[in-house]
């Protein structure tokens, strides 16, 4: 059995990947791969170029106000992303379905992976599970993939720093 890799892997990666900026082409193959993604070529600057192009249009989708808008905006990348559905088995590790053409630039990959990715996770787990941090001055993009779908923070020490801060705030009303 191959896992999907449009699944909640990808998202993360994208929202790795957008709160840490890869600066060079040599970085942004190393963090692919590190997330299991098979690259079939050489990352160009060109590469990194498109990903980052890729990341400020994931954001705008992850800051957007709304279902709807999120939607559209989502809709935009897939359009400009993803090929008809095709099953391969390029890097000899089993038939699977993807969303691309085969040996794609890893620039191009990653939009695609993103996109698809990422409308699979809204619609599958619903339109609200991709967001920043409630944490005001945190700014860290994650993807909720809890089990309640009521994630707030990005991680266990902005939920316990916004803690303390609600209840230092109690404490001087009282």
């Amino acid at each position: 059995m191959h896992l999907n890799p449009y699944g909640e892997e990808v998202v993360n990666l994208a929202a790795d990947l957008a709160n840490r900026r890869p600066k060079t082409p040599g970085e942004l193959a190393d963090r692919c791969r590190a997330a299991g993604l098979v690259l079939e070529r050489p990352v160009t600057p060109g590469d990194l170029d498109r990903a980052q192009d890729a990341l400020d249009q994931w954001e705008k989708v992850v800051d957007a106000a709304e279902e709807n808008e999120r939607a559209g905006l989502l809709n935009q990348m897939l359009a400009a992303s993803a090929a008809h559905p095709r099953l391969t088995d390029h890097a000899g590790s089993g038939w699977h379905l993807h969303y691309r053409e085969d040996r794609q630039p890893l620039g191009a990959l990653l939009h695609q992976l993103i996109s698809v990715g990422t409308a699979l996770h809204l619609s599958g787990r619903g339109m609200h599970r991709l967001r920043r941090c409630a944490v005001t001055e945190c700014v860290t993009i994650f993807a909720d993939t809890s089990r309640t779908g009521r994630q707030r923070y990005c991680s266990q020490r902005c939920a316990n720093r916004d803690a303390v801060r609600r209840h230092r705030a109690r404490g001087l009303r009282d």
